[in-house]
């Protein structure tokens, strides 16, 4: 079987999951915006204290592997600009899932290949 042949996760545990995991070992996380249970796409803010985001999108690669793609660019942005590009891609996509996590490094706090742009 090949990997992109293997069952998925559904969204709404992997979601589930990686927000009690974050909020463990404290960093705060909370889900914003809920979407489809089975198979919708996730966007997760990182945000640092000084209140700079970047956003990941959750992508598939040519190999059929998940992987994250900065959405908002390789620089952190303001706030304001990582909601305006969520509000963006939720009205293309109303099935989204929005999660925000607290970092200090503006690194995802879950396993995550971050592709490089």
């Amino acid at each position: 079987m090949r990997e992109h042949d293997e069952p998925r996760l559904k969204t709404a545990l992997w979601v589930s999951a990686v927000l009690r995991q974050a909020n463990m070992s404290g960093r705060g996380a909370v889900r914003l915006r809920k979407g489809d249970e089975d198979a919708g796409g996730v966007l997760a803010i990182l945000v640092d204290r000084a209140r700079q985001a970047v956003v990941l999108t959750r992508t598939i690669t040519g190999e059929g592997r998940r992987a994250w793609i900065r959405g908002t660019g390789i620089a952190p942005v303001s706030e304001e600009e990582a909601a305006a590009y969520v509000d963006r891609q939720v009205r293309r996509d109303p099935d989204l899932w929005v999660l925000e996590f607290e970092t200090d490094d503006l690194e995802p706090p879950f396993e995550a290949q971050v592709l490089q742009d």
